[in-house]
């Protein structure tokens, strides 16, 4: 009595027909070349930096847009756009911000660039497992990302900027094109393709959500997660503003600007983990900083100042000082800056800050 044939479904699938004992020396060998070839993809997955990969085949890291979990980079010929990251089960992943099809494992990586078959992608990258065969730029440990946060991440990464202007911001509610192009605020306004603004909120691991406002539109990222949302920092800061929404901290930029004042959102209410991220932040400030409290003129917001001034002093930090400011007559910064169209004090970075 002859075998049954096996049946291949894919080379990441276990062929049938294969059992345990009862299996002949012929399958025996097969099973264990497929167990071989198991590790040597999980290798592959695990074991190589995909960055160092990319880097060989002239990628560049593009740190401006990176961060912690996060690595973005660009091939300066084809202007092709990746991100990088490394999935929970310790695999390093990437996915195209040019093509939404364009993602996957440093096998799909390979295969989707050179067009090498299953066979070809291995030879090419078995050199690859432990130190790779040629020169390339170190890069600091990856920490892992969960899958609901790559969706994020992805849908973030195909947004665009908003320092060439934004409708919204601009007509509605009263922010200046300038503020919008300033390093300050770089980077952290974007627009989606529904042109809302999205405000980007961090946490210790990147990336964890962002926040979308428009014309009687609020809303936040399926699946992401609130947690602060911050202006971009510089050494000589000092002095760090919490509004509670991204629109009030750039309104709070215009009316009192400073070009050494930092800003952070906390999106309304806190919860536990943001408490621990408004700490951090204070903890960041340079030597002698101030830390301005500027919620909402109302009962909700002096509870909120009650929570940035237990921040400071959970930081343990006795050179910070701590001020409590909320607008006079109007609720929130923006209703003050909204009130006045042509505000007395425009967007000027170099005129120092009103107290």
């Amino acid at each position: 009595m002859t075998d049954a044939p096996l049946q291949f479904k894919s080379w990441w699938e276990k062929p049938d027909g294969l059992e345990s004992s009862s299996v002949g020396s012929r399958k025996k060998g097969i099973l264990m070349h497929y167990d071989n070839d198991k590790g040597e993809l999980e290798a592959f997955k695990a074991k190589i930096d995909l960055r160092c990969y990319a880097a060989a085949q002239g990628y560049q890291l593009d740190s401006k847009a990176s961060w912690r979990g996060t690595s973005v980079m660009r091939h300066p010929v084809n202007d092709d756009k990746i991100i990088v990251k490394r999935d929970t089960d310790g695999h390093y992943v990437f996915f195209s911000v040019r093509n939404d099809r364009d993602n996957g494992t440093i096998i799909d990586f390979v295969k989707n660039r050179q067009g090498k078959s299953f066979g070809a992608v291995r030879m090419e990258l078995r050199p690859w497992v432990g130190m790779p065969p040629v020169p390339v730029p170190s890069f600091p440990s990856l920490p892992t990302t969960a899958k609901d946060r790559m969706k994020v991440e992805a849908a973030y990464a195909r947004m665009h900027d908003a320092s060439n202007g934004h409708a919204y911001l601009e007509k509605e509610r009263a922010i200046p094109p300038a503020l919008l192009k300033d390093d300050r605020f770089i980077g952290r306004i974007r627009i989606d393709h529904r042109s809302n603004a999205v405000f980007p909120h961090f946490d210790d691991k990147g990336l964890s959500g962002y926040e979308l406002r428009n014309s009687n539109y609020k809303g936040f990222a399926s699946g992401g997660s609130k947690s602060l949302w911050l202006s971009n920092e510089f050494p000589t800061d000092n002095r760090i503003v919490f509004c509670e929404s991204a629109i009030e901290c750039l309104s709070h930029a215009v009316l009192f600007p400073d070009n050494r004042a930092r800003y952070a959102s906390i999106g309304g209410k806190t919860s536990p983990q943001q408490l621990e991220l408004i700490r951090a932040a204070v903890a960041r400030m340079p030597a002698d900083s101030e830390v301005i409290s500027g919620m909402n003129a109302d009962a909700e917001g002096a509870k909120l100042a009650e929570v940035v001034r237990n921040a400071v002093e959970l930081s343990g930090r006795h050179d910070l000082r701590f001020v409590a400011q909320a607008p006079e007559k109007l609720n929130d910064w923006n209703d003050q800056l909204r009130a006045n169209p042509h505000p007395l004090l425009s967007y000027r970075p170099d005129v120092p800050s009103v107290s």
